[in-house]
């Protein structure tokens, strides 16, 4: 990843950027996710708190439970409710960003497909890439 990449929300009042390497970027199945996205998958790009700056705007956010029954906290533009992270309690050290929420989105790859229990039954996963029934770990 470049040494600083920036990002925001669809109305443009939510401006952040993110340095270094992110910790991973993975493709979740599960049921929020594809909720969320309102398509058969979400994206999240792990990073650590440190390495997050918000630019321009005030996010709001709620409390949610996750598939996992985890506790966490889904940051969003109060405007156009575009979703820029998720705060999950048990990795409180960093931020699940949502990727397509950057600027530049091109060099995205998943390295691993999560909560594939849930995929839905046409997503091919990509040869070689890892592939959890749930959470990892």
């Amino acid at each position: 990843m470049a040494s600083r990449r920036e990002g925001g929300c669809v109305c443009g009042k939510i401006r952040y950027a993110v340095t270094g390497e992110p910790v991973a970027v993975v493709a979740c199945h599960c049921r929020d996710c594809q909720t969320q996205s309102g398509s058969a998958f979400g994206m999240t790009m792990v990073v650590p708190r440190a390495s997050f700056e918000l630019l321009a705007g005030e996010p709001r956010s709620f409390g949610s439970r996750a598939e996992s029954g985890s506790a966490k906290d889904c940051v969003f533009c109060g405007d156009c409710g575009t979703r820029i992270y998720n705060i999950l309690e048990k990795l409180p050290a960093t931020y699940n960003l949502k990727p397509g929420t950057l600027d530049d989105t091109s060099w995205l790859r998943p390295v691993a497909h999560v909560w594939v229990e849930r995929k839905q039954p046409w997503v091919a996963i990509p040869a070689g890439c890892r592939q959890f029934e749930r959470n990892p770990g």
